[in-house]
């Protein structure tokens, strides 16, 4: 056997080195999970392995900034969507929620609290039975054990750990508690000292929700909102203080019913006000489609919050997809925020006896009506509010905007609208439709008031419950909106919430979208957003990643740009059944366009499969703040 000097060697691809500057064409080499040269014409001879890259990009391992990989980190530590795509890096334990303090099960005399499945199983469309796998196996309390156990798992990705806020909350008073009253000063001191002394431990940041939709999903909780939507005022500023303290990261959601209290909240970035900037990042700078002046909004805020008036850092994070949401019956996080459809959100997965009995009172019925014929007729202040486009939920009550997805019921419904398939019955009933002897009875079985909107939906899920698969685009549906949100200076492509909702969205591919998106733009455009995905992130938390300098951890993409341009993202998403995770996830996987993922010096991903070693030996590392 020849001795080798590098153990892998990227050959001829046109680099892009992270930094935004012009590409260049050259090798890379790699040794000990480091890069060690750059440059032209380096000795393949020397190299264990060589990857051709010849008319094809070169980049650092792309971060994911708003994930919820930290229950699928103990089920399937090796992150394999994450290596097809491109991902080296995600960040974890957004929007309050984590495993940073274990399964936190206790007894508080009235029941079992279990915040891990109390919490993720609504917020976050994770299964129960998911989630309960993953905790069972849970045996650390704090953060610093946390930490001990992240370095114990055979990382696929490198994994950036945050503190969430609903999760210290019930570490200190408890989840029962946590959910019914404000906390005492000596509470609030308590969550003080464990996010200090996570900050102290590397943490690279805190994060808090304020979306009024996000409930627990575990009697006697049903109709109660997750922890952190109980902070107080002086809570979340002193929690914020830790963080500014140390200059790490606070990660939020907006409390979006009110612009006023969205103001003061995130008011907390100002350095002006508090003595030094805060780094803030909230979701999303989106284009919704209900109500188009959230966007504009937006750019006012991140404009007036990074002036030198304020003088805070802040950012939106944007993502570079259509905000498409499917749904499984009355289950997607949509309808969390239409209170007759969270009425339907409630029970449990299996428990179709209770939607049935909601379904069938008359006295939701009448409701769900009101609710949602509210305006069609043009008059009144939702009329009005509908015909300038703004309503008061991202879920859209327009049957033309509803579609229907997958073999069921019928297979001739696949791609048909609300208002397509209500049509079709109507069609039907007149004689005027030559259907299938299977469509005729699923037809015949439709009411007889289906031209009013709310009995073609109540019929729809009571009759098909979860068999009833649909979506619909609720923002970002205006290409030229949505990629001006994503390269706006104050926004961080991301809120792809890979790890989530399974069976409801696929955006592990943002990042290539959004690659997609900007290369008619030129060369220079690439690389400023290729900085975007690596290495301007990682600055922003912190962490040793994002860049190919020599000397940095090996974590490189090679992507071929031909493919890429050539794909159209929503012909490679599918429905399909994950082992490792036991339950079915909604993935995009296109194929070609990744042809070698990298990370810390070993292929993790070789364009056709993931490596025999991802999820076995650790390739990942646990990413702490270096600052």
């Amino acid at each position: 056997m020849r001795d080798t000097t590098w153990d892998i060697l990227i050959t001829g691809g046109l680099v892009f080195d992270g930094h935004g500057a012009m590409p260049t064409t050259e090798d890379v080499a790699i040794a000990d999970g480091h890069i060690v040269a750059r440059g032209r014409d380096l000795d393949p001879s020397l190299a264990a392995c060589v990857v051709e890259a010849e008319g094809r990009w070169v980049l650092p391992g792309m971060l994911d900034i708003h994930t919820h990989y930290d229950l699928e980190v103990e089920l399937a530590p090796g992150l394999p969507e994450a290596a097809r795509h491109g991902t080296t890096t995600v960040v974890m334990s957004n929007c309050s929620l984590g495993t940073t303090y274990g399964h936190q099960r206790r007894d508080n005399g009235e029941y079992v609290e279990d915040p891990i499945i109390d919490c993720f199983a609504r917020v976050e469309n994770i299964p129960k039975h998911v989630l309960t796998r993953a905790a069972d196996e849970m045996d650390w309390t704090t953060s610093a054990e946390y930490l001990a156990h992240l370095d114990g798992q055979p990382l696929g990705a490198n994994v950036v750990p945050q503190i969430p806020h609903s999760m210290l909350r019930a570490q200190v008073m408890g989840l029962r508690d946590s959910v019914s009253r404000d906390p005492s000063h000596d509470e609030i001191v308590r969550m003080g000292q464990l996010l200090n002394r996570a900050m102290k431990e590397g943490y690279a940041g805190f994060s808090t929700d304020a979306l009024p939709f996000h409930y627990l999903s575990n009697d006697p909780n049903r109709k109660t909102k997750i922890p952190t939507q109980w902070t107080t005022r002086e809570e979340l500023k002193t929690l914020t203080h830790v963080v500014r303290h140390h200059d790490r990261v606070w990660q939020g959601t907006p409390p979006k019913d009110s612009p006023v209290d969205t103001v003061k909240t995130f008011g907390l970035t100002s350095g002006r006000l508090f003595g030094s900037p805060l780094r803030t990042t909230i979701v999303a700078a989106m284009d919704v489609d209900t109500d188009r002046t959230i966007l504009p909004l937006a750019k006012v805020l991140m404009a007036v919050f990074n002036s030198r008036l304020v003088d805070g850092n802040f950012r939106m994070q944007a993502l570079a997809a259509e905000f498409k949401v499917w749904a499984d019956g009355p289950l997607t996080p949509l309808c969390e925020e239409i209170p007759e459809l969270r009425e339907l959100n409630e029970p449990d997965l299996e428990d179709r006896e209770g939607r049935t009995a909601i379904l069938d009172d008359p006295d939701w019925q009448a409701r769900f009506r009101t609710m949602w014929n509210a305006g069609k007729d043009g008059k009144g202040l939702r009329g009005f509010l509908k015909k300038v486009r703004i309503e008061p939920w991202a879920l859209p009550t327009d049957h033309e905007k509803l579609v229907i997805d997958g073999e069921k019921p019928v297979a001739a419904w696949k791609g048909l609208t609300f208002a397509d398939l209500q049509r079709r019955v109507e069609a039907f009933r007149a004689g005027r439709l030559d259907t299938t002897t299977e469509e005729a009875a699923e037809l015949r079985a439709f009411p007889a008031d289906v031209e009013d909107d709310a009995s073609v939906v109540i019929h729809l899920l009571r009759t098909y419950d979860l068999d009833f698969r649909w979506y619909a685009i609720t923002a970002n549906s205006d290409r030229k909106a949505a990629k001006a949100a994503l390269t706006h200076r104050y926004t961080l492509p991301g809120f792809n919430d890979s790890g989530a909702h399974l069976t409801n969205m696929a955006f592990y591919d943002a990042n290539l979208r959004g690659l997609q998106w900007v290369m008619d733009d030129g060369l220079a455009a690439v690389s400023r957003h290729i900085m975007r995905l690596t290495k301007e992130p990682a600055d922003f938390w912190q962490v040793d990643a994002g860049t190919l300098d020599v000397g940095a951890v090996a974590d490189v993409v090679v992507i071929d740009p031909a493919r890429l341009r050539g794909w159209d993202p929503e012909s490679t998403i599918e429905l399909t059944y994950r082992d490792d995770l036991g339950d079915e996830v909604m993935v995009n996987r296109p194929e070609g366009i990744v042809t070698t993922t990298v990370v810390g010096g070993t292929v993790a991903w070789d364009g056709v499969d993931v490596a025999p070693e991802v999820g076995k030996v650790r390739l990942g590392r646990t990413l702490l703040a270096t600052g």
